[in-house]
């Protein structure tokens, strides 16, 4: 239903969208996601017609964006960002006016009017002036004029934007029955609400494609691990790790932190081994105070492919390290880092420097 093949779209020096590719078959819901200037919503223009790329091959309901560019609009609604109505119409008038610029006749219009609006809770709004409705009543208006023309292709950027909690799930519930006869692809910048509507999920990132698949895919393909978090009053912590290591299937064992007189632990394994690790706490009387299993989510997924962090693993780019018998107090180095503000010993006469770019340096030793 939409192919893209080497997409790429170029603002000047910039470029937006760097040669990306991905197919849409009919029915299903995909969504884009990606931080400001991703190529989201660059990408969704192109697609409806509305910006012409700079190169590559875009091809939706079997039509060539480029060349038959009106055959393609004939097939799909758009809802942009920036939801664009006559702020003086009624709805009413809005939505007819629309269906003209379709090609539907006035009774066609005007039956098709009354269906979508009914479909995004807004039937009862029809004689409203669009100027005089919250912003969220406008987002629903303009989703209606997105379905008027009955396409078998829906692009929208930002759809619940302006929307409250409960509005919001409806338009997942609508979005789950459009997708039954019709292709979706949306853009979001709300986490959950992505996993909710959208099976599969595309991620952008600097204009390009950083990750395409289902939920599950992502997280096994992206090493996404699933962990055991462990807290319990332990005694000696070295100890602690050393022995949970031991445990059939442990890969590594890393200390979080301490909550009082509980210590925290990930432990990163094969499998589930919360119960060998509870088995271990009652033979060593460890007080538990959590064992849980941990599963990573896309928002997590998002932040590590998107921004450069790893939540997943605690810090950027991180990996667990397993737990080693530590150096005898002879061999041991120990590093102290300064804080952001605070002076480093300067090496050999001079100035120190800061780590702050805002301070200005200090004045040179006299």
């Amino acid at each position: 239903m939409i192919l893209v093949q080497n997409l790429i779209r170029r603002f000047g020096s910039l470029t937006a969208v760097d040669g990306i590719d991905f197919e849409i078959g009919a029915g299903e819901v995909v969504g884009f996601l990606g931080p400001n200037g991703a190529g989201k919503s660059t990408t969704l223009r192109i697609l409806a017609g509305f910006l012409p790329a700079t190169r590559g091959r875009v091809v939706v309901a079997g039509h060539d964006v480029l060349t038959e560019s009106m055959e393609v609009r004939r097939r799909i609604g758009y809802l942009p960002e920036a939801v664009p109505l006559y702020r003086d119409h009624r709805v009413e008038e809005m939505l007819l006016f629309q269906g003209r610029l379709h090609g539907l006749s006035r009774r066609e219009a005007r039956r098709r009017a009354g269906e979508v609006l009914e479909r995004v809770g807004m039937g009862e709004r029809s004689r409203s002036i669009i100027g005089r409705l919250s912003k969220g009543q406008r987002q629903r208006i303009g989703l209606a004029v997105a379905l008027l023309p009955d396409p078998e292709v829906l692009l929208l950027d930002e759809p619940t934007s302006g929307l409250d909690p409960l509005q919001r799930i409806e338009v997942r519930k609508l979005l789950g029955e459009l997708a039954a006869d019709r292709t979706v692809l949306l853009s979001s910048h709300i986490l959950p609400e992505v996993e909710a509507v959208a099976p599969r999920v595309i991620v952008l990132h600097r204009g390009r494609i950083v990750a395409d698949g289902t939920n599950q895919e992502l997280v096994e393909a992206l090493g996404g691990r699933s962990h055991v978090r462990f807290e319990a009053v332990v005694g000696d912590p070295l100890e602690a790790q050393r022995l949970l290591l031991q445990l059939p299937g442990v890969r590594s064992v890393r200390e979080e932190g301490t909550a009082g007189i509980h210590r925290g632990f990930r432990i990163d394994a094969d499998g589930d081994v919360r119960e060998d690790v509870g088995a271990l706490a009652a033979q060593r009387g460890w007080a538990i105070r959590e064992l849980s299993w941990q599963r990573p989510t896309l928002e997590q997924l998002f932040l590590r492919l998107a921004l450069d962090l790893d939540p997943l693993e605690g810090e950027p780019g991180g990996e667990p390290v397993p737990v080693e018998t530590p150096a005898s107090p002879q061999e041991s180095v120990q590093l102290e880092l300064p804080v952001a503000g605070e002076s480093v010993a300067p090496q050999a006469p001079g100035p120190a420097p800061t780590l702050n770019p805002f301070q200005p340096p200090p004045p040179p030793a006299t």
